[in-house]
């Protein structure tokens, strides 16, 4: 039985709406970090929290934006911003109860993967995994060199573009990273039973890379 709560979390001035979901003894928490113009409600990513549950990881999903600042189109791009607010989530994650011993995994989608990335690279931001799904890891720029937490790359055979970014991203990466094609997917893997495949390659991931509470 997972139990779903919602929460806010305080970003400086900004209040950010989100779920925390936590399934019965879980092995980590994973932090979602939404792409351009998506938000806690992303069904694609809702999907994909449900399979972690399944696998007993919590998730937290939220906003990081409110919606004053989603409306200014460049915000969703502004990776420095976006990632302040990853760090402020993380930092909550480890002061409340319920998600403080766990070890704490990334999940980043378009834009949001590059402040995944970068928040990864942060010494002691304590990141234990990062999966990013039709991601833009290249806009994470030099602080790829300092990821230190294992990383997967899913992308969609069919997102052309976007596979040459996340080559050049591997590239850059010196931790454990892999890169995942998953056949016939776009970018934002729509196709039948491509997103169920990306999320069967992240919870394998963060599985792997938690350590047992």
């Amino acid at each position: 039985m997972t139990r779903t709560l919602s929460v806010t979390v305080p970003a400086g001035a900004a209040q950010l709406e989100g779920i925390l979901a936590l399934p019965a003894s879980p092995i980590g928490v994973v932090l979602f970090a939404h792409g351009s113009g998506s938000g806690r409600l992303s069904p694609r990513n809702n999907y994909v929290a449900t399979q972690l549950h399944a696998a007993g990881i919590a998730t937290l999903l939220l906003d990081l934006l409110t919606a004053q600042e989603d409306a200014v189109y460049q915000n969703r791009f502004d990776i420095g911003l976006l990632c302040r607010r990853l760090h402020a989530a993380a930092s909550w994650l480890g002061t409340e109860p319920l998600s403080a011993p766990l070890a704490l995994g990334l999940f980043g989608a378009s834009t949001g993967a590059a402040a995944a990335l970068r928040l990864a690279a942060d010494a002691g931001s304590g990141v234990a995994a990062v999966v990013s799904r039709g991601g833009r890891p290249d806009l994470a720029g030099p602080c790829l060199a300092h990821v230190d937490a294992p990383t997967l790359l899913i992308v969609g055979g069919e997102d052309g573009a976007v596979i040459g970014m996340n080559r050049e991203a591997l590239d850059l990466l010196r931790c454990e990273k892999e890169l995942a094609i998953v056949p016939g997917a776009g970018h934002l893997f729509e196709q039948p039973g491509t997103l169920e495949q990306a999320a069967t390659l992240a919870c394998a991931w963060f599985v792997r890379h938690f350590e047992p509470v």
